[in-house]
């Protein structure tokens, strides 16, 4: 008998179950790369304010080219 997890959500369908323990640290680990790279490029711009939005999807991009090129490094 297949027992539900109460902590599982429903979208569109699909369940959702949250993420494993090692996943969310994984997670917070990439948002913590993304964020310190966007404060990176928040300063090389001299801090010009609003701009926040386009540092970090800028940010975003640039983790994730790291990432994968360690990846097809490996």
């Amino acid at each position: 008998m297949k027992t539900k997890n109460p902590d599982a959500q429903r979208v569109e369908g699909r369940s959702l179950s949250p993420e494993p323990e090692s996943m969310q640290k994984y997670s917070d680990e990439v948002r913590e790369r993304i964020a310190k790279k966007a404060y990176e490029l928040y300063e090389q711009r001299g801090r010009q304010a609003e701009r926040d939005v386009e540092d970090w999807l800028k940010a975003e991009e640039l983790v994730r080219k790291e990432m994968n090129t360690r990846r097809a490094a490996s």
